[in-house]
Parts: structure tokens; C-alpha cells; sequence
């Protein structure tokens, strides 16, 4: 199994869908990521050998912000609209949806399992 930027990649898939696995790259990333290095997007992962997977990895960590780094950024960037009390900042803050959903009805990803209200009682049919 191989290693690239601190993620375990599978080794029975095809290489451009193995470089998913790791966050920050994407399929068409993934797919420009090995045809600049030069190896088929269909070969295994288990096929590559040990010069290829170097490359690939030095690829990646010379021209992308993949794992932790791309995550930290990612939260940095939230944290800030959150201290700048901005319309997007108290959204994250009452983890409602950030884009513009509505909320009336669904969101349930963002506001959690809906909790019934003390009193209300159930319309009889």
C-alpha cells in the first residue's frame, strides 16, 4: 500500500482514482496529476514502482495544498468569518446553511435531528 501526503492509498485501484483518497484532490486534479508525471491513469497503484510513486509525490507536494495544511486553511478561513461577525460568520456560528437554503423545511444536515417542541401537540386527522 502506498503512502503519498500521510494517506494510505488503495492498492487495487486504478492510480487517478487512488489520488482521491487523499483530500484536496479531486478527479480531474488527480487526472492532470498523472499525465504531468507521465504514467497511464489506468495502471494499479500495486504496478507503480517505488520511482513513479516519488515522483507523484513530489508533485504533489511541490504544487498543491493537500491534508492538513488545505484543513487548516479551510478552518481559518471559517474562524475568520465567524470573528468578523458577518452575515456567513453567524450562519457557521448556528450551524445553519451558509448559502442561501432555505430552512422552513429540510437543512437537516446542518441543523441536526429535529427535536419536537415541549407542548405542541400532534394534528388529529
Amino acid at each position: 500500500m502506498a503512502r503519498i501526503a500521510g494517506v494510505n492509498i488503495p492498492s487495487q485501484k486504478p492510480i487517478w482514482v487512488a489520488l482521491t483518497y487523499i483530500y484536496g484532490i479531486g478527479p480531474a486534479t488527480a487526472r492532470k496529476i498523472v499525465q504531468d508525471v507521465g504514467i497511464d491513469p489506468h495502471k494499479r497503484t500495486h504496478q507503480l514502482s517505488e520511482a513513479e510513486i516519488a515522483n507523484i509525490r513530489e508533485k504533489i507536494d511541490r504544487e498543491y495544498k493537500v491534508e492538513g495544511d488545505l484543513r487548516r486553511e479551510v478552518a481559518m478561513n471559517i474562524k475568520r468569518l465567524m470573528d468578523l461577525g458577518c452575515y456567513r460568520g453567524l450562519r457557521h456560528r448556528k450551524g445553519l446553511p451558509v448559502r442561501g437554503q432555505r430552512t422552513h423545511t429540510n437543512a437537516r444536515t446542518r441543523k441536526g435531528k429535529a427535536r419536537p417542541i415541549p407542548g405542541k401537540k400532534k394534528a388529529k386527522k
